[in-house]
């Protein structure tokens, strides 16, 4: 019996990829990407002293990863993707 957190990520050939998105609904890829990216910028603003800027650009990119999310989660809860996920 294995741990889920004891596995070790694997990358996947990207013929696999290609077959899966081609079974995945373009607006649920679309989301998965803004997501990604998302959740990319959100954590590039971290930090105990963020400008009014930084905060207002964090701001947006928490809710563009929660737009995303929503998406995501319709189709399949386990699809989200957290704003400190790191794969």
């Amino acid at each position: 019996m294995t741990a889920s957190h004891l596995l070790v990520p694997v990358p996947i050939p990207d013929r696999v990829a290609a077959l899966i998105g081609a079974c995945t609904p373009p607006h649920i890829l679309q989301a998965e990407f803004d997501a990604e990216c998302a959740a990319r910028e959100v954590r590039r603003f971290r930090g105990p002293r963020l400008g009014v800027e930084d905060q207002g650009d964090r701001e947006q990119a928490l809710s563009e990863l929660a737009r995303a999310n929503k998406v995501l989660a319709a189709h399949h809860p386990r699809l989200m993707v957290g704003a400190d996920s790191t794969w």
